[in-house]
């Protein structure tokens, strides 16, 4: 049975749910189940894993690590089992709004988190060997360096290289999904620019390093 392109409508709702799935703030909803401080209170408020773990609690970084790549995941599965004729394009759209939408999430004012777990979640559902490539990219630069922002920008950096060189092998590759990953690249850099800039001067915190939830950022 051939299977028909959804309408402009139906394509347009795709893109609006992914992105209230990207808002979905699990930083913030596992701080506040497990009776921690708000992560918007404490070190650099980033509602995101990492700062989560400043808590001291690891348990809520992972399961706010596993919540964030899960929607980044969960929003492309879903689009494909709504819409299994959506484009390329359609599906290039999804992923950037379910990032857009946890870097910039209606439920916490536009105030979002920095998009590396989604990010993941996204490459998962494009294709698992893009995602592993990527987070042992990611393994390997936090491991010898114990940054975690300096790993997830060569991992960022490192995600559409591995795409590209997929394309010539693998079925999955296609233009438009490329691009909305340098997107997401380059908006990953983005939000890390204050990173950056500590990285630069040596004031970077690296992993494991004591920083308490009532540590200024």
């Amino acid at each position: 049975m051939v299977q028909t392109a959804p309408s402009f409508l139906f394509s347009a709702s795709l893109i609006a749910l992914a992105y209230l799935i990207g808002s979905i703030p699990f930083a913030v909803i596992v701080s506040k189940l497990m009776g921690l401080q708000d992560p918007r209170s404490y070190g650099s408020k980033n509602p995101g894993a990492t700062n989560v773990l400043r808590s001291g609690n690891k348990v809520a970084a992972a399961l706010t690590l596993v919540g964030d790549a899960a929607k980044g995941w969960f929003a492309l599965w879903l689009a494909h089992k709504l819409a299994p004729g959506l484009s390329w394009n359609g599906y290039a759209f999804v992923a950037l709004a379910v990032f857009l939408g946890h870097l910039y999430p209606i439920f916490l004012k536009f105030k979002g988190g920095k998009g590396v777990a989604t990010a993941l979640g996204i490459l998962l559902a494009i294709h698992p060997m893009l995602a592993l490539a990527t987070a042992l990219t990611w393994v390997i630069i936090a491991v010898f360096s114990r940054y975690s922002s300096l790993a997830a920008l060569v991992a960022a950096f490192f995600a559409p290289v591995y795409y590209l060189f997929g394309s010539g092998v693998a079925w999955y590759a296609q233009a438009p999904v490329g691009i909305a990953l340098a997107v997401i690249s380059l908006l990953l850099f983005y939000r890390h620019r204050a990173n950056i800039g500590r990285l630069l001067t040596g004031k970077e915190s690296r992993i494991g390093g004591k920083k308490g939830p009532h540590a200024a950022p």
